[in-house]
């Protein structure tokens, strides 16, 4: 999705955030590296999460966006205005919607980069960080008699809270990590209140999602089909995407769906589930070979019989054959030429 190799981090600033006492730590100094490897540990840490996020979002508000608390202050920030002021501003917003009871204390980072590189095209980006939970792990030292010690810190195995904003033009583009969501939704509506960007990205996700769950869920309810049938339509739609460098939705129907009664039942499902899922839904789009990599994962080619076999079908329907015999058992017939 983004491309970190040639980015680097310009400033760094830690603050605390203790929601039991409803206080906040904040630090008036930003931290300095002088080494490579610090600077890769910390990118590692801070940025490489993000690289396989193929969800991009950006800011929203009901009246105006600069009323906005986290687009005003990101936008001071790419105005050169007072960084450690501005992430001070950041920490006080997060306290401010850190109301329930769940939510936990956490170390706040913020960091500002250059040169991430989304689409072939290169930003400055924000990131802001809470860390609520950390990693053990071993420090050794000594020279004769070596030592170890158990400490708690942060590692690059997965990070709690994340935001990473670059500064596309407005409201910006936003990517988003929350993997302790079971106490509140805030991190996502309160904090940084994003909603999903209008672009090939996502328009590839969610065509693929509606797709999906069209196949799966309201195919074999208009229609006597069969797994085998179900999952052939699966296949075809991700080699439509694949093979495609843009969609148009009239063409998608005509060389996947073919029939018109399965077109007209596609259409109402996906009037449907635009309307459910409060997306806006549109026919034609640049398809996006990194969503379709990634969504391409979960279209399950796989035919599970009992539990005695599992059928890959990767090709042709027209070489699988089912059946039921003179016992009442029902059997698939499979064509092949060659045994590997």
């Amino acid at each position: 999705m983004i491309q970190i190799e040639g980015a680097s981090i310009t400033k760094l600033i830690l603050h605390r955030l203790d929601t039991e006492n409803d206080t906040l730590q904040l630090s008036n100094s930003m931290f300095h590296f002088d080494e490579a490897e610090q600077e890769d540990a910390l990118k590692k840490i801070f940025l490489k999460p993000f690289v396989n996020n193929s969800t991009t979002l950006e800011f929203k508000h009901d009246v105006n966006i600069d009323l906005n608390v986290l687009f005003s202050v990101s936008k001071s920030i790419l105005n050169n205005e007072d960084f450690i002021a501005q992430s001070q501003n950041i920490c006080q917003h997060l306290k401010a919607v850190s109301k329930h009871p769940n939510i936990k204390s956490g170390d706040v980072f913020v960091l500002q980069f250059d040169d991430i590189i989304l689409d072939n095209n290169m930003y400055q980006g924000l990131g802001i960080y809470k860390v609520e939970n950390k990693e053990t792990f071993i420090e050794t030292s000594g020279t004769k008699d070596v030592s170890l010690n158990f400490k708690k810190g942060i590692g690059s195995k997965r990070l709690d809270k994340a935001c990473l904003i670059l500064f596309t033009d407005e409201p910006y583009t936003i990517f988003l990590i929350d993997n302790v969501s079971g106490e509140t939704d805030y991190w996502q509506n309160e904090f940084v209140k994003v909603t999903f960007k209008k672009d090939n990205i996502n328009n590839t996700n969610q065509f693929l999602s509606l797709t999906k769950n069209f196949i799966t869920q309201q195919y074999p309810e208009d229609f006597e089909t069969t797994k085998a049938d179900q999952i052939d339509l699966l296949n075809r739609s991700v080699e439509y995407f694949k093979t495609h460098e843009t969609f148009e939705k009239a063409e998608f129907e005509q060389e996947v769906l073919h029939h018109e009664g399965l077109i007209n039942s596609f259409q109402n499902f996906n009037k449907q589930y635009a309307k459910e899922n409060e997306i806006e839904l549109t026919d034609g789009f640049d398809i996006s070979a990194q969503a379709v990599k990634k969504q391409a994962r979960i279209f399950k080619s796989v035919l599970k019989l009992d539990k005695n076999f599992h059928v890959y079908i990767h090709g042709n329907r027209e070489l699988i054959e089912q059946g039921v015999d003179a016992d009442g058992r029902k059997y698939y017939k499979l064509y092949f030429e060659n045994e590997a």
